[in-house]
């Protein structure tokens, strides 16, 4: 596990990591190209939320969070399409812990850009 005490890292990190996992049973159905999608949008919201945690500026904190926002977005979308089809594993697990994860970022920004004024 990635060593931090900071709440949304971890959560971030932990939710790749599962997303890496089921992408792996996606591969196994050969669904290579939703998996691959799903792969790049689902680690990149703890990418992008690891990177923030350097930003230059309070402006560039807040960007960091909403392009991690809008890869939560994507990888919602792509879980709802495997959830709703009746050929692809099940990931109603992963779809409550990204909306628990998107909720923690949302608040986040809405935060961050009240500090801002």
């Amino acid at each position: 596990m990635v060593n931090s005490d900071n709440v949304i890292i971890k959560l971030t990190f932990a939710f790749a990591l599962k997303i890496v996992e089921y992408c792996e049973l996606l591969d196994e159905n050969k669904k290579y190209k939703i998996s691959n999608q799903l792969l790049r949008s689902g680690t990149s919201i703890g990418a992008n939320t690891n990177e923030a945690q350097n930003a230059e500026s309070r402006v560039d904190f807040i960007h960091k969070f909403k392009i991690a926002a809008k890869e939560a977005n994507e990888t919602e979308y792509w879980l709802n399409l495997c959830q709703m089809s009746k050929s692809l594993p099940d990931c109603k697990d992963l779809i409550e812990e990204l909306t628990h994860i998107q909720k923690i970022i949302n608040q986040i920004i809405t935060t961050s850009k009240a500090k801002l004024n």
